[in-house]
């Protein structure tokens, strides 16, 4: 099993969902786990849960859309050895159906919230010569998706911004990845589910793009994100790491 003994990991948008998966999966592994959210009742709720299961974990307020925040979150935290750039949102409906309110709200926190994050906590881990960083993409960051204009094209800004700083900064001791996940069984998505007039109907249709039938559990992620939180995966870098269970596999 991967460990993370010694380690310290910082996970945005940690206090439910995929990041909370990713916060129980890596303290589970023996890292110490800051959970960083805007929802301060929730990122306490979901610290609790990590101690009570025997991990070590605190939490701290942050909305990833404040630079400003960022950078005193990282004077606050120091130095961390993993970074994980979950935090983000969702939006439906093609370029006729979206606003600019709803673009520059999709942007300011899945491309600028992690441009935000990665720039405050960069540094110190320069400083040590050594850091590790896991955004958050999409399988709608490797393919189009219909109906998910604003979402795709955030996250198609997602890969390019890891790729980008892998190469810039892997000479410093610095590993950038991001992981892509097909369509995730979060509660986003199962409050999603209960809008429709036939929510069983629906999650087979949701699930109909990944070849096992099923959505991806967000341990499922969360495995993933332990395996390049790891030293094991040392040599991965730059890499958009695909768990979509098939989606893009005829792409």
């Amino acid at each position: 099993m991967f460990r993370l003994d010694g380690k310290t990991a910082l996970i945005t948008g940690a206090a439910s969902g995929i990041g909370a998966a990713m916060a129980d999966t890596l303290a589970k592994a023996g890292a110490k786990i800051i959970i960083a959210d805007r929802d301060e009742k929730g990122a306490s709720a979901q610290a609790d849960i990590v101690r009570a299961a025997g991990g070590q974990a605190e939490f701290i307020t942050l909305d990833v859309t404040s630079e400003a925040a960022c950078v005193a979150a990282a004077a606050q935290v120091g130095a961390v050895d993993i970074l994980v750039n979950n935090a983000g949102v969702g939006a439906v409906g093609t370029i006729l159906e979206t606003s600019g309110d709803d673009m520059d709200r999709m942007y300011a926190v899945n491309v600028r919230g992690i441009f935000n994050v990665a720039k405050a906590f960069l540094p110190a881990m320069i400083e040590r010569g050594s850091g590790n960083i896991i955004n958050l993409a999409s399988v709608g960051g490797i393919v189009g998706i219909r109906d998910r204009l604003a979402y795709c094209t955030t996250k198609f800004a997602v890969v390019g911004f890891t790729k980008s700083m892998a190469l810039d900064h892997a000479a410093q001791g610095i590993r950038v990845n991001c992981i892509c996940p097909g369509r995730v069984e979060t509660p986003f998505v199962t409050a999603r589910l209960k809008e429709y007039p036939d929510p069983e109907q629906a999650y087979r249709d949701m699930s109909s793009t990944q070849l096992f039938g099923r959505m991806i559990k967000p341990e499922e992620i969360a495995a993933a994100a332990l395996y390049l939180a790891s030293d094991e995966s040392f040599m991965v870098t730059g890499t958009a790491f695909q768990i979509d269970c098939g989606w893009t596999a005829g792409k």
